[in-house]
């Protein structure tokens, strides 16, 4: 019988995207690497936890979350998350940071400074600059600050981020230029807390990092992972959660890896030969999609 393995998701480090697997195993993701594994006939998707704990009855949760949480494991998970703005006394300094996914969509958003750009890749920033950094609730007024000036977003849902990659400038000066012109807009803003430290506009850029503009478009992303099925194929590029595999009589077909936690995976068949039998949504010619 297989080895069955439970992902805990995928995290990026120097070296690039990693799989991370229950117990501590990483599996490094470096362009070119074959990625194929399926789920055992009868298996079911159970609820992750939260914050370090199992979920206690070990629930069911939809092949579709991205969460993979129970209602219960979910609502505690967001009580204790910084995002979600219940906790005021942590002593970390944390960063404001301004983050460009493609033409027209920039965010706002914090992270605490010990985490470097992680935050980023995680979100699948194409570039991003810092704008200042300070204590957290510091942080946050300038985080609101610019929702109310500038009406920037601290949120944007993923599936826009992933609609706009097709759009992407070429050049890393043009992707660059909406946050140079966000951050002289906000650093002139009155309001700034004093305790929050501008930073110089210094803007970093993920395109060669995740691979944008490797290989061929993708043709749709897996919906879902089912009892029963797989996916086999030549790992192309990655942005935050994505993978985008080269899927033999398929074309590039995106995996949102945050759809396998939950599951008890088994590595694919291997026949040496590449192949998909999970539901994939084809995008349509008139969507604007990835690479």
């Amino acid at each position: 019988m297989a080895h069955v393995w439970k992902c805990t998701g995928l995290r990026w480090s120097s070296d690039g995207p990693v799989l991370v697997w229950d117990g501590g195993r990483r599996s490094g993701l470096p362009r070119g690497k074959r990625v194929g594994f399926a789920v055992p006939e009868g298996a079911v998707r159970t609820c992750v936890g939260a914050r370090g704990h199992a979920c206690p009855v070990r629930a069911g949760v939809p092949g579709r979350s991205t969460g993979a949480r129970c209602e219960e494991c979910a609502r505690l998970d967001r009580a204790h998350s910084v995002a979600a703005d219940t906790i005021a006394d942590d002593p970390r300094p944390y960063r404001v940071y301004l983050a460009w996914f493609g033409p027209g969509l920039v965010k706002v958003g914090i992270t605490a400074v010990e985490r470097g750009s992680a935050r980023l890749l995680e979100q699948g920033a194409v570039c991003f600059s810092w704008l200042g950094t300070g204590p957290l609730m510091a942080a946050r007024r300038t985080e609101e600050l610019l929702r109310a000036a500038l009406q920037v977003p601290d949120r944007i849902p993923y599936a826009e981020k992933r609609a706009v990659r097709s759009a992407l400038p070429q050049a890393a000066a043009e992707r660059a230029a909406e946050v140079r012109a966000l951050h002289a807009r906000a650093v002139a803003l009155a309001g700034w807390p004093d305790s929050l430290r501008p930073e110089p506009c210094e803007v970093t850029d993920h395109a060669g990092v995740f691979g944008l503009g490797s290989g061929p478009a993708a043709v749709g992303e897996v919906v879902e992972l089912v009892p029963g099925g797989s996916v086999s194929g030549e790992l192309v590029s990655a942005a935050g959660p994505d993978l985008h595999l080269a899927v033999t009589g398929r074309g590039v077909v995106v995996l949102d890896t945050r759809l396998m936690s939950g599951w008890e995976l088994v590595p694919a068949a291997a026949s040496g030969v590449d192949g998909l039998t999970f539901p994939l949504r084809e995008f349509t010619r008139e969507q604007e999609r990835l690479f």
